[in-house]
């Protein structure tokens, strides 16, 4: 991962932790239900992009250089690992 990718990631990651601990408050303050369902809702929809951003960046890295260059071996592991990937997420 290059190091702006890197870096775009973690402060993604970093407001989502902030948004969980805004969750964790509202617990305590036996806020109103839809209210944190509605947070939560929006923290699983970040999330959801972080996935997909870190998933571009593989396909444009490790999958791409082991298309390019790797052994036969080498891409079918990648290709596999996708395939695995996407039953696991139903994406």
């Amino acid at each position: 991962m290059k190091p702006e990718d890197r870096r775009v990631i973690t402060n993604r990651l970093k407001r989502i932790e902030g948004q969980v601990r805004g969750v964790i408050g509202m617990v305590e303050e036996e806020r109103y239900c839809v209210d944190i369902v509605t947070q939560v809702e929006a923290i699983k929809g970040a999330l959801a992009k972080v996935e997909s951003e870190i998933l571009k960046i593989h396909a444009h890295t490790c999958v791409e250089e082991a298309l390019r260059g790797g052994s036969l071996k080498d891409k079918r592991q990648k290709f596999s690992e996708l395939v695995d990937l996407f039953e696991r997420t139903g994406s």
